[in-house]
This record gives C-alpha cells, structure tokens and sequence, in this order.
C-alpha cells in the first residue's frame, strides 16, 4: 500500500514538473455574469518561464479563432500565449455589453492556469475589436502593458474624456492602411494626436496602398505589433478597476 502511494506521489510531482503545452488551438468556455462565453486559445509547447499574453480582439463579423490562426506561428517563435475571445454579439463589440469585466476574468483564469506574466499582458484589435482595444486601454491602463491596433481609432468628444481619465499613459501602436475607407488618415491621425497631447507614447505606421483588410498583410503587422508590445511591461503589480456603466 505504502509502495503505490510512494508511486502515485512520486507521479504527481512529474506532472507538475513538466512544461505546460499545447500544440493546437483549442476553443474553450468561461462563465461571465452568468454568461457562456467562448474563446480560442494557443499555448506554445515547452513553457518553463512567465510568458506574455496576447488578448486578441476580432474584427466584426468574425470570432476569436480568426485572430489566433494569425498570430500562432508568431506566438510559438515567441513563446507567448495568446487567446482570442468571442465579442457577446459577432458583428461587433460593445459596452457595456462586452465590458473590461469579461477580459479581465478570463485573463485572471488564464493566469491561474498558466504561466502567465502578470506585467505583460497585452491588447491588439482590428477594426471593432481595435476600438474595444483602446477602450479597455484607457479603462484599465494599469493592467495592460501596451496596445497595438489595426484599422481603428477614437472619435468624439466622449472618447477625448477618457483618454483624460486614463490613470496610466498605456503605451499605444496604431496601424492603418493609406486606403482605409472606413478609417480614413485624418481620424486615425486625430486619435494619436489626441493621446499624445495627454502625454501618451503612441505611435502610427501607415502603410502605403493598404486597405482595411487585415488578413492578407497579418503576418507583416503582426510581427511590427509584437516588436512595438515586447519593449513594455508594467513598473509594478497590474491594477484592475471595476467601472459601473449605463444600460
């Protein structure tokens, strides 16, 4: 008896000693305000050490798998984790329907199950999910480390107020083809000047002839994004504040 509990024991402790891994994407789920929400995740084989995390934030129209498929190879030469949530409705997101909440719980459980690096934890969006990337930027500018975005940008004076209210100056990159219809240069310039005249460190690539479509220059933005990402992390412990919202 002693024998099979010194057996059991002793293959406890191998398991726990072996790298976490995960060779293929996965879709998984997670419970928010009593809500099935769904997200897709790829964790690089072999990881010994804390990682970053890449939050990934889809497009309209599109789910999370469509963002991950694009960044894995890019994650697994990294080794960074990264995880595409599904918004609450697929044509885009919204709050307070998609508010700060569902991310940080789901980047909180990651954390639980992986070795996450709680300072680098980072955002990049396309399109819708670019506007929602820089919202949970200004509302939780002390949890993220840096924001990288394609194809999206701030408008209006209410999205002015909240660069203002902003605790941290979150690192910000914006990238934008000169053939965006649907955001044209001036908006995108107006969003950088904005939070640069609050004191941010944000940073606009243009990239000549590129339209909206993200998908066929991924890998190409991809790899600007991360080389922008990897240079922060956060100086302290990551803060969350929970923010209460009109329905």
């Amino acid at each position: 008896m002693k024998f099979y509990a010194l057996l059991l024991s002793t293959m406890l402790i191998a398991l726990l000693a072996c790298p976490v891994s995960s060779q293929e994407i996965s879709k998984e789920l997670i419970t928010s305000k009593g809500k099935k929400r769904a997200y897709y995740l790829f964790v690089p084989e072999k990881l010994t050490a804390p990682s970053p995390l890449i939050v990934l934030l889809h497009g309209s129209g599109r789910n999370g798998l469509s963002l991950v498929e694009k960044w894995k190879d890019l994650a697994k030469k990294e080794k960074a984790i990264i995880v595409g949530p599904d918004a609450l409705n697929s044509q885009g997101w919204n709050i307070p329907g998609d508010r700060p909440d569902f991310i940080h719980e789901l980047v909180e459980e990651l954390k639980a199950r992986y070795p996450v690096s709680a300072r680098r934890v980072y955002l990049f969006g396309h399109s819708a999910g670019a506007g929602q990337a820089l919202y949970l930027s200004l509302f939780e500018s002390q949890y993220f480390a840096a924001t990288a975005i394609h194809a999206g940008a701030l408008s209006g004076r209410q999205d002015n107020q909240l660069i203002e209210m902003a605790k941290r100056k979150i690192p910000i990159a914006i990238f934008v083809g000169t053939n965006d219809s649907f955001f044209p240069l001036t908006v995108v310039r107006a969003t950088r000047d904005a939070l640069n005249a609050e004191g941010f460190n944000s940073e606009l690539t243009e990239i000549k002839g590129h339209t909206h479509w993200y998908y066929d220059k991924a890998p190409e933005i991809n790899r600007s994004a991360w080389e922008f990402l990897k240079k922060y992390e956060l100086t302290g412990e990551p803060r969350y504040e929970e923010h209460q919202f009109n329905r």
